[in-house]
């Protein structure tokens, strides 16, 4: 899963790049009140994400969502869905097929089964692009997280992963209705993995 991810000081620029080059500038006005101040992301918040502009053009814009769907159930939020399922699931089918989000973020956190965290990152600090998607709720916009199996970088920590896109797919995972599939069963790049503490085993 993804329960939690952190942004730096250098995201604010990267979505400006991404945004200017399709967009001239059009839907920055998000990231003008401190949205991307280095900090954890954690379900319940606001967050700044890239998403189709509300002009309903084919034009990117950012701007901010809350982070997780309320459950049906009434107890906490749906902060993720599985990539494999997620056209299966009433809750999440127009998300998926008319609503797609891009949440730029810096790394993502997990734990293992002792609760270590763990950071993820490129190895290279560029920016970690998390697939989504969006829908209205009572008059607020709500992002989720796809997720993933853990690929060789993650599986020591934990058997789920969130979607990651490259940079040059941001666009396509957006607006192309006929790849969102593709992406969805993608693989998933390596990624750095960085621990305060991890166990060490001895061998006799």
């Amino acid at each position: 899963m993804c329960g939690r991810y952190y942004i730096s000081d250098d995201l604010e620029e990267n979505i400006r790049k991404i945004l200017q080059e399709e967009t001239r500038e059009d839907g920055l006005s998000a990231l003008s009140a401190g949205s991307t101040a280095v900090r954890d992301i954690c379900p319940s918040e606001k967050a700044v994400i890239i998403s189709r502009a509300a002009s309903g053009s084919n034009a990117l814009a950012c701007q901010e969502m809350t982070w997780g769907y309320p459950n049906p159930s009434g107890k906490g939020l749906l902060i993720n869905a599985r990539a494999e399922t997620v056209r299966q699931k009433r809750m999440f089918r127009d998300g998926i097929a008319y609503r797609r989000c891009v949440i730029p973020a810096s790394g993502f956190y997990e734990w293992d089964h002792d609760k270590n965290k763990a950071s993820f990152s490129h190895e290279d600090r560029s920016p970690v692009w998390l697939a989504g998607f969006y829908d209205l709720f009572d008059d607020l916009l709500r992002f989720i997280i796809l997720t993933t199996a853990a690929n060789a970088s993650v599986k020591p920590v934990h058997d789920r992963m969130p979607c990651i896109l490259r940079a040059d797919q941001i666009c396509d995972w957006i607006r192309s209705d006929d790849k969102t599939d593709s992406f969805l069963s993608m693989e998933m790049p390596t990624l750095r993995r960085y621990q305060e503490y991890e166990q060490q085993s001895l061998f006799l």
